[in-house]
């Protein structure tokens, strides 16, 4: 997929997925520092990759999630971005996140890397959605084409729920 930075093109490195393949396992950092990785993690679950937790759309994105899965009680929401453990910390704290999980990926780039997310020339993850099942089965991919737009909350929602039935 062809992904743009501020119009830009930039280069996606890893293995990128897609629906029906099983999202292979990863390490990335809580944070107080631990290690967690797809193993830790359980049920229907949203993977949210994004640039910088920190800057206007990741801010409104993650805070959107926050407030949705607060009425999902059964799927767990996950926001994986370079930022440093420290930084994620505080800015949940800040803004009051306490219904979506982040992680960094900072120290080895793992979560890059098994989803084809990290971005070459920055430094930091692409935005990108991921839903998995139960079993690790991708069931919703979406890798948006320009990394400054808003991923596709209601449709991301939706098959999230659909994965429960």
């Amino acid at each position: 997929m062809k992904v743009k930075f501020q119009g830009a093109p930039v280069t996606l490195l890893g293995n990128q997925v897609k629906v029906g393949d099983t999202l292979k396992d990863f390490t990335v950092i809580d944070n107080e520092l631990k290690p967690r990785s797809l193993k830790d993690t359980k049920g229907v679950r949203i993977f949210l990759s994004v640039p910088s937790i920190d800057t206007p759309v990741c801010d409104m994105e993650v805070k959107k999630f926050n407030e949705e899965i607060e009425k999902l009680k059964d799927i767990s929401c996950y926001t994986i971005s370079m930022d440093l453990p420290f930084a994620q910390a505080r800015w949940c704290g800040a803004e009051g996140v306490k219904n979506v999980e982040t992680f960094s990926d900072y120290k080895d780039r793992e979560f890059g890397k098994v989803t084809g997310t990290y971005i070459e020339e920055l430094g930091l993850l692409t935005r990108a959605s991921f839903i998995v099942d139960e079993n690790n089965k991708l069931i919703f991919v979406e890798y948006l084409e320009e990394i400054t737009s808003e991923p596709s909350y209601d449709v991301i929602l939706k098959e999230a729920k659909n994965a429960m039935k």
